[in-house]
């Protein structure tokens, strides 16, 4: 081959870079959209897309006032009706103290007043004040990546509300005559449950550290500390690193529980069946 052809060749090659037998085809199809306009349909696309980003960024920023503030607002209302739950609290507490000096000025010198006493011990609407033991429970402290500095999302140590019921019932078999969390004295008819993440103690939140205080006999402390209850969580402490501990306490005073709502007996509409 000569160079005069080879060149001529080459230059072929670099004018149409494209098989004749392709171009037919591509032609035939209605031909294909020319690299340059492709250029143009992608960069309008990015720019429609960075378009968008912007907008929502922008209104993501002007919206972020407005829903911290709803949330500061929505605070400072639960903190409101919580304290207003808690002097209504009070002003209960001291009415029903009212209520039950005017009963013993009724019942004075009398067999009656000394049991009515007992009686709301017992079932706990009474003040008590006795010696008993302590017992403290609190979350485990978040786990901390020591090479990224990040809080782990999931902490097994967080004190439940089962917890709380387990060490209620342990105090109970040790012998405990009255018991409260957190101050909220425990009746019969009390219930510690869970409810979006908050523990209630009769339907008043408690919040960690937890301390559950019973009065009992004199061997209460060692009698709980020996269950099968405080040698579990002495294991979480291990496991998961949640904060127990039980002490013995002199002089404790544990107010009473609200009275319960009265509850009466209704005949069946159908009347008695025989």
């Amino acid at each position: 081959m000569s160079e005069k052809r080879r060149d001529d060749l080459l230059g072929d090659l670099f004018r149409n870079p494209l098989d004749a037998g392709y171009a037919a085809a591509a032609e035939r199809r209605g031909g294909a959209p020319a690299p340059k306009s492709g250029r143009w349909l992608t960069a309008a696309a990015m720019l429609a897309v960075g378009f968008l980003l912007a907008v929502a960024y922008h209104q993501a920023v002007q919206a972020a006032p407005g829903t911290t503030k709803a949330r500061d607002d929505l605070v400072a209302d639960v903190h409101a009706r919580q304290q207003t739950a808690d002097d209504l609290q009070r002003r209960a507490a001291e009415l029903r103290a009212q209520v039950d000096r005017a009963r013993d000025d009724a019942l004075a010198d009398s067999a009656g007043a000394a049991r009515l006493r007992d009686l709301a011990a017992g079932t706990g609407t009474g003040k008590v004040t006795g010696d008993g033991v302590a017992v403290r429970i609190a979350d485990a402290p978040p786990q901390v990546d020591p090479v990224t500095g990040r809080t782990a999302e999931e902490n097994l140590g967080l004190v439940l509300d089962r917890d709380l019921q387990d060490i209620a019932n342990g105090l109970w078999q040790a012998g405990a005559e009255a018991v409260a969390v957190n101050g909220q004295r425990l009746t019969a008819t009390g219930t510690i449950r869970a409810a979006g993440g908050v523990i209630l103690v009769d339907f008043r939140p408690v919040t960690s550290p937890y301390e559950v205080t019973a009065i009992g006999p004199p061997d209460i402390t060692g009698r709980f500390e020996d269950s099968a209850t405080a040698k579990r969580f002495k294991r979480y402490v291990e496991e998961y690193r949640m904060q127990f501990s039980v002490r013995q306490r002199t002089g404790l005073t544990l107010d009473g529980a609200g009275e319960p709502p009265l509850k009466y007996a209704r005949t069946p509409s159908g009347g008695p069946t025989r």
